[in-house]
């Protein structure tokens, strides 16, 4: 009988850790957008939620510290998943075909690990900009995070980058969501059809919302739209 770690090192160890990986990571970018879309509220009601995010929150480290372990473990296993399926079918196949409406394959599904590794990119320039870049005092406390955005979606190629990054976004939670649940069992085949729908409806609304506030930001500095 294999060790409670020795589990996870097997197929089907790996897809539940990645599944509940990715799950709690789609858990956070829901609450990452929450707060991000306070923006469109103006830049006391942002920067008060940046405030108590940041400095009123005493858990925060221990948060994004366990935010990192669990997308380290959901890069690694899905890596290493990828390299043990490759090597388990050397010679590729002749020609990719549609599977067809029963399958599931599609082109969000075949790039994952293409979207998966655009998206890590993506994360490090973000963190750059927003946890290692200069920050501008807030007179009420913490910093002026509403000004720092506005200063970070100022430049038309970063706006662009960005808003082809949610695209991507959009495209690895399309199969990500379902794919996650059905990973750790919560896929009964009477739900599956609404599950499915659900996830790619979620993905969609995920990629939107942070594409709107980029566009907004940006427009917004142009003069385009008035905030």
């Amino acid at each position: 009988m294999a060790s409670r770690t020795g589990i996870f090192s097997t197929s089907v160890g790996t897809k539940i850790l990645i599944g509940i990986s990715g799950l709690a990571l789609f858990i956070y970018l829901l609450i990452h957008i929450a707060g991000n879309l306070l923006i469109f509220l103006g830049p006391n009601v942002f920067n008060a939620y940046a405030y108590t995010l940041e400095v009123r929150n005493p858990v925060l480290p221990a948060i994004e510290i366990a935010l990192l372990l669990v997308f380290l473990v959901h890069i690694y296993k899905t890596v290493t998943m990828f390299i043990g399926n490759q090597a388990a079918r050397p010679v590729g196949y002749v020609q990719k075909k549609y599977a067809g409406k029963p399958s599931r394959k599609s082109l969000a599904s075949s790039t994952m690990i293409v979207s998966g590794l655009w998206i890590l990119i993506f994360l490090l320039v973000h963190v750059k900009a927003f946890r290692f870049s200069p920050e501008y005092p807030w007179p009420a406390g913490g910093r002026d995070l509403y000004r720092q955005e506005f200063e970070n979606l100022s430049n038309p190629f970063m706006v662009g980058f960005y808003i082809l990054s949610m695209v991507v976004v959009g495209s690895h939670l399309w199969h990500g969501i379902s794919s996650g649940f059905q990973s750790i069992g919560a896929d009964h085949p009477r739900a599956t059809a609404k599950l499915l729908i659900a996830g790619k409806i979620i993905a969609v609304l995920i990629a939107a919302g942070f594409i709107v506030i980029a566009a907004w930001v940006y427009l917004t500095q142009t003069g385009q739209v008035h905030a």
